[in-house]
């Protein structure tokens, strides 16, 4: 095996030469960290939208519900009704073959519908956040001018990051001021869509 011709001792000198020459350039660049998680969690708009999120996503649960419902009564006098039945005789019972195939098939359309409401919740919480989005950028863009920095950074993206370089407080306090609350309404995507909503 060949040995490296790379000398881990000149790689590590030129990054510490490096990291001097580029230390005074990064001294004088004001960086802030967000907290963009905390922002959408805390704000007067991100409440509310999870509120009314949450009030859809039952709506939708009671319907589903109402839906299931009788399928699984029917499946269970079924399952009474076949329980002492071999699969020979039940094949000899068009009644019972019939109301088998209808159950399933009803089944299954629930399981479609079960995919679209989620859909639907998806589709939704995207519109509801379209508006907070646009006004986040707005408001970090105010908050970058007022403390004068030149990076913003997520909190996700850090290990550490001190409270001081912070600025999720301010963007939350803007944005309140800016963008209390928009309207949260839920989307009806067309019957049988069970596809994954556009991004």
């Amino acid at each position: 095996m060949k040995p490296s011709s790379l000398n881990p001792i000149a790689i590590f000198a030129a990054a510490v030469t490096l990291m001097a020459i580029s230390a005074p350039a990064m001294a004088q660049q004001t960086i802030l960290v967000i907290n963009e998680d905390q922002i959408l969690r805390e704000s007067a708009v991100g409440q509310h939208i999870a509120s009314r999120l949450q009030a859809i996503s039952t709506e939708l649960d009671n319907e589903l519900r109402a839906l299931r419902t009788p399928i699984d009564e029917e499946a269970e006098r079924l399952n009474a009704e076949t329980a002492g039945i071999t699969q020979e005789a039940i094949q000899q019972r068009p009644d019972l073959l019939q109301r088998i195939q209808t159950v399933s098939q009803q089944a299954q359309e629930f399981e479609a519908r079960r995919q679209q409401y989620s859909n639907e919740l998806v589709a939704t919480e995207r519109a509801a956040m379209r508006p907070v989005l646009e006004a986040l950028q707005a408001v970090l863009q105010e908050v970058v001018e007022a403390r004068n920095a030149d990076i913003v950074i997520d909190r996700g993206a850090l290990v550490y990051a001190s409270s001081s370089v912070d600025a999720s407080a301010d963007v939350i306090e803007r944005l309140n001021a800016r963008l209390p609350t928009v309207p949260v309404n839920r989307v009806r995507l067309p019957e049988g869509d069970a596809q994954q909503p556009q991004q």
